[in-house]
This record gives structure tokens, sequence and C-alpha cells, in this order.
């Protein structure tokens, strides 16, 4: 019985006297995931009501939302029924789940990002050919894209990985993240060598190409004093998001390679809620402050219930 459950089951060794704190722990983390569905999912509210916004930049954002509203209850549910309980377990297969959902999902935000940058390039450098490029049926083939594809990529993963075998069955985290390969009794090159590619693939590739589209704009923005503002109103808040999520995305793939056993666990605690945290609430507060349609509509809808 003993050797089935523990084919079947991993343990989280990442909390930090959850025994001692957990009512604290739960209580935090539950007000978190509160702010971020209830941030994520009151702009893009605004969105789907307002037909002023019904236009391809506001359709991406609201995407961007709910893709953080997905990975949030991908992860946080999950969090939270474990500072509650005796042991801090999950099924095999239920981590491979996560771990597909937590990637395929960061993926999915750099497609989307592309997608705005693109909107963006042929918005300030081609204005007279946007309505033409921009139409109706390419948003949603960039829409169903940006998920299709990385669900397909990281499927790939979660297979190899579901058929290697298991020899350790303590996770050192509080999430099924890439650190899964860790639990393997062999390390494959395969899964190593798709995993790069999947990275370039899904991570690089899209910030080179958003990089390049955006410095595009900034010397179409140069030679033409009249779309400097409109370049500046709604390129930013993508610029600043772009930056906070490329980061934030690396110093997960770090975190999962470095070896972490020098670090008090406090401190490894502490590094991996940074990345399920920060994003999620930073979405909507820069498009919320920083997007003039979404900004107005936000100060109405408040003001009226004062």
């Amino acid at each position: 019985m003993d050797n089935s459950i523990n084919m079947t089951y991993i343990t989280f060794d990442g909390h930090v006297e959850v025994q001692k704190y957990r009512y604290l722990y739960f209580v935090i983390m539950f007000t978190v995931y509160i702010l971020i569905i209830s941030s994520n999912l009151t702009i893009v509210y605004i969105i789907v009501i307002h037909k002023s916004l019904h236009e391809p930049m506001y359709i991406f954002i609201a995407a961007l939302l709910i893709n953080s509203v997905l990975l949030s209850t991908a992860i946080y549910p999950k969090l939270l029924v474990d500072f509650l309980s005796e042991k801090q377990i999950i099924s095999y297969s239920a981590c491979l789940l996560q771990w597909f959902t937590y990637y395929s999902l960061i993926s999915s935000d750099f497609f989307l990002l592309s997608a705005m940058a693109y909107d963006r390039y042929v918005s300030i450098c081609n204005p007279l050919q946007y309505p033409t490029i921009m139409r109706k049926r390419t948003v949603c083939i960039l829409l169903i894209s940006a998920w299709i594809v990385p669900a397909c990529q990281d499927s790939i993963s979660i297979i190899l990985s579901a058929k290697k075998k298991i020899c350790n069955f303590h996770l050192k985290g509080i999430l099924c993240n890439s650190t899964v390969h860790k639990l393997h009794c062999v390390r494959s090159t395969m899964l190593n060598i798709y995993g790069l590619f999947i990275f370039v693939i899904a991570a690089l590739l899209p910030v080179l190409f958003i990089l390049f589209t955006y410095i595009r704009i900034l010397v179409v923005s140069y030679r033409c004093q009249g779309v400097r503002r409109k370049a500046a109103q709604t390129c930013l808040p993508h610029l600043l998001v772009l930056i906070s999520f490329s980061c934030l995305t690396a110093y997960d793939v770090l975190l999962a390679r470095l070896k972490l056993d020098s670090f008090s666990k406090t401190l490894r605690l502490i590094m991996a809620l940074q990345v399920i945290i920060y994003q999620p609430l930073f979405n909507p507060i820069i498009y919320g402050l920083k997007m003039k349609g979404i900004n107005e509509h936000l100060k109405r809808l408040f003001c009226k219930r004062v």
C-alpha cells in the first residue's frame, strides 16, 4: 500500500512552518487571489460592455487578463487547500496538469503580447491599411492560435514526462513547474532539448519580434511628431507588461534550474511566491492606469458607485 501511494502522490516540500502559520498564509493568499480575480475581471467586464473598446488592442488585453485569471485559478485553490491540510500532497497526474496549465498559459501570454505589438505596429506605421489588415477574422485567428499552439507544444512535454519513471517523491516547491524534471529517476536528454526548443519558440522569438516592432514604431514616431503621443500612450503599457513578464519568466526558468539547497527555505518560498503574485496583479494596474480608454470607464464605474 505504501509503495502504491508513493508511486501516485508527490509531496510539496517548499512550505515554511505551515502548521504554525497556516491561517495567516491562507488569509494573505486568499486576499491576493480575490484581488487578482476582481481586478482582472473588472477590466474584462469594462471591455466587454463598452462597444467603444471593441477594438483589437483591447480584445487582446482582455484575453491577456483572462489568462491571468486562469493561471491563478490553476495555482491558488490548490495552494489554499495545502495551507489548511496536514500534508501538502498532489497526485502526479494532477501535478502534470498544473504544470501543463502553468506553462501553456505563460506561452499564450507571449503570443498575445506579440499580437498586441503587431497591432500597434500596423496602427502606427500603416494606419491607412489598419482596417484591412486587422479585420475581425484576423483577430480571431490570432486569439485562437495564442491558446491552441502553446497547448499543443506543452502537451508533448507532458506526454513524455508521464512516461518517465519517478524515484523522488518530494518536490522542493509549492507548485508544479519545471522542477518536476527533478523527480525523474533519469534526466531525459530529449526532454531537455525539447524544453529548450519550446523556450525559443514560445518565449525568445516572440520577445525578439516584439522588440523589432517597437523599434520600428520608435523610428516612425521619431520621424513624425504627430504620432509620438499616440505611440507613447498605447505602447508604453505594453512595454511595461512585456518587461515585467519577461523578467518573471526568466526568473522562473532560473529558479527551476538553480541548486537552491544553499538558500534558506524561507527565501525559496519568497522567491516562488513572487512568480505567482506580481504579474497577475501588475497587468490590471498598468492597463487600468495607463490605457486612457479603460481608465476613463473605470473612473465612471467607481464614481457612480460612490
